[in-house]
């Protein structure tokens, strides 16, 4: 599996599994068969009910703990110092786990400082192995990496074929911070199965249009972490190491970038309210 360095010098899976939308009741073995798949990097959230089922696989699954990669994320009613180091506790404890690879603040709303304190306690107190963010645009990431003592490992954002986050990439690089993407399938959006240009590369190497959107981000240097409930899917997401794409079709897929959300904005005061009251 290839790697990414993160800017504390720790080794992530450029690809993993992410469980978002997958029930508590589905997601150990969704994430059971994900393992015997290959995948060793496995992506959860406190937002999505679903940590006690990863725990339940990670303790099930035959390998020792080290050769897992387990990301969860502290939700906005968790936000400040206290709420957040109480929030972590209670992270490990559903993971059944003594430390968690990679720990990211999922929204940029409420006392996400106080978050960030917390984590960077519980990274010093050899809880965490990274830290960092989840959705923060550039603004919102400069203003907290300016103003902290450690800077962020990684920004999780929707980063996809229609939005590949070209800028923003930018910016994080300056800071040393891992691009990941979440929804690198667009959720199906904008016809994204469908999609002529990246039907015909497809064809070319012999990939669904799947393979070819997580290759893509993959030579971007962009972790991604697809989801699906079946095998089979899994399985295919999996294969996208035996081939690459010619400068000439990744010159195509630029093409398609919106630079846009295809899913929401935080500049919505609609959204941003939605998003302070759930969970509540």
């Amino acid at each position: 599996m290839k790697t990414v360095k993160l800017n504390n010098g720790i080794e992530m899976p450029i690809l993993g599994y992410g469980v978002y939308q997958v029930t508590p009741e589905e997601c150990e073995r969704c994430v059971l068969d994900a393992i015997s798949v290959g995948y060793r990097s496995i992506d959860t959230a406190q937002a999505y009910y679903n940590e006690e089922g990863v725990g339940n696989a990670l303790r099930k699954c035959g390998l020792s703990r080290n050769e897992l990669f387990i990301t969860t994320k502290v939700w906005i009613t968790n936000a400040g110092y206290e709420k957040a180091k109480t929030s972590i506790a209670d992270s490990l404890r559903k993971l059944q786990t003594d430390y968690i690879d990679l720990l990211l603040i999922h929204q940029p709303f409420a006392d996400y400082y106080g978050t960030y304190r917390a984590m960077e306690e519980a990274y010093r107190a050899g809880q965490v192995r990274a830290i960092g963010v989840s959705n923060f645009y550039p603004d919102r990431f400069i203003d907290l990496a300016e103003n902290v003592e450690i800077k962020p490992a990684v920004n999780q954002v929707e980063t996809h074929v229609f939005n590949q986050q070209v800028k923003a990439r930018q910016i994080m690089q300056e800071y040393g911070t891992q691009t990941m993407s979440w929804g690198p399938f667009a959720e199906g959006r904008n016809n994204f199965f469908t999609n002529e240009t990246l039907v015909k590369i497809g064809r070319k190497y012999g990939k669904s249009v799947a393979q070819v959107a997580l290759r893509f981000l993959i030579q971007c240097n962009v972790v991604v972490i697809p989801k699906s409930t079946h095998k089979e899917r899994m399985i295919e997401n999996f294969d996208v190491f035996d081939f690459e794409l010619s400068e000439q079709d990744r010159m195509e897929i630029t093409k398609l970038d919106k630079a846009e959300s295809l899913f929401f904005s935080h500049y919505d005061p609609g959204f941003v309210r939605y998003l302070l009251n759930y969970g509540k």
